[in-house]
């Protein structure tokens, strides 16, 4: 009879061991969102989509309880600088996909914009539009503004240089005739704008992002305010023009003294990515997103969440789907 030391059971047990681990690391495929800055929405939200999507080796089954993602992948999301940030990262390799705004998303992929006279992202694809980041446009309730028309002399703040907000802002202004040079413009982030409209320094200042969004509110609870109506023939005509626009409304009640819902226009949230990524794989993550488990996840986790859903995935597209969102969206009749 043949004896095998104890040592060299052990080895083995080992080997087999290593072996075995080496083919999970072999199945697990890394998947990074970039998002924003953690006090924002985007994180938040990056998170619960990096949840549904992952599936680690050795999870439960979806109909058992478990993950209901890609098998094998495990998604995280990450602390950015926002849309532009994560559109220079998926160009250049840092990321697999990132949150932007439809407007953003599109100007990178064109080359126009904020990207005019950069070369354009051409392989940025979408995956599936999120949620409606709104256009306000926020007046002392003493400045006489009832409308984009009534900037005219004011002074207004369009938001920092480098801000998708400050070119929106300017295209708004241009659709009712108006430029920079009709008003006195300044160049502040929204809680500094707030800040100098406290001081009566400030006529209007132009916001796009969820609802009801915390300056504002907060604002409004200090002070008497007007969300200025972004609507009319001109605005009609501006998204034909730009189809990265969508009509939108702020519900009666959003923010102090607002009684009645306000018309204005959206840009969307939307979480794209790169076009050299495997449409076996994208096809397999826009298909975790709006299975009935993720659905609920997404409700339940954040109230924008509940505006993550397959009729909204499609809509003000702006760039083109990537071919595994493609292949879903055709699969479940949400696109022909």
């Amino acid at each position: 009879m043949k004896f095998v030391s104890f040592k060299a059971l052990a080895g083995a047990a080992l080997a087999v061991g290593l072996m075995a681990q080496g083919a999970m690391a072999q199945d697990m495929q890394f998947f990074r969102i970039g998002t924003g800055g953690t006090a924002g929405t985007y994180y938040p939200i990056g998170g619960l989509i990096a949840n549904a999507i992952s599936n680690p080796p050795g999870s439960r089954a979806c109909e058992e309880g478990g993950s209901c993602g890609v098998p094998g992948l495990i998604a995280t999301a990450v602390a950015s600088n926002g849309s532009v940030g994560n559109v220079n990262s998926i160009n250049g390799g840092t990321l697999e996909a990132g949150f932007s705004q439809s407007d953003v998303a599109y100007w990178a992929q064109t080359g126009t914009g904020l990207f005019d006279g950069q070369p354009a992202v051409e392989k940025l694809r979408l995956i599936a539009n999120l949620y409606p980041e709104s256009i306000h446009l926020v007046a002392r309730a003493d400045a006489g503004i009832a409308s984009v028309a009534d900037l005219r002399g004011k002074r207004v703040s369009l938001d920092e240089p480098g801000s998708g907000t400050l070119v929106d802002a300017k295209i708004i202004l241009g659709a009712f005739g108006l430029s920079e040079t009709d008003i006195t413009p300044e160049y502040l982030k929204p809680d500094q704008a707030s800040d100098r409209m406290r001081d009566g320094a400030m006529d209007a200042f132009f916001f796009v992002g969820g609802y009801p969004a915390g300056a504002i509110a907060e604002l409004s609870s200090q002070h008497d305010v007007v969300i200025v109506p972004i609507t009319g023939p001109e605005i009609d005509a501006l998204r034909a023009e730009y189809s990265f626009f969508a009509n939108d409304v702020f519900p009666a009640g959003t923010y102090r003294g607002q009684d009645a819902e306000v018309a204005t226009i959206s840009v969307g949230a939307q979480m794209v990515t790169s076009a050299d990524l495997s449409e076996e794989l994208v096809y397999g993550i826009t298909k975790s997103l709006f299975n009935d488990t993720t659905q609920g996840l997404f409700a339940n986790g954040h109230a924008k969440g509940k505006f993550i859903t397959l009729e909204n995935a499609v809509q003000g597209a702006g760039i083109p789907f990537h071919p595994g969102a493609e292949k879903f969206y055709k699969e479940v009749g949400a696109i022909e």
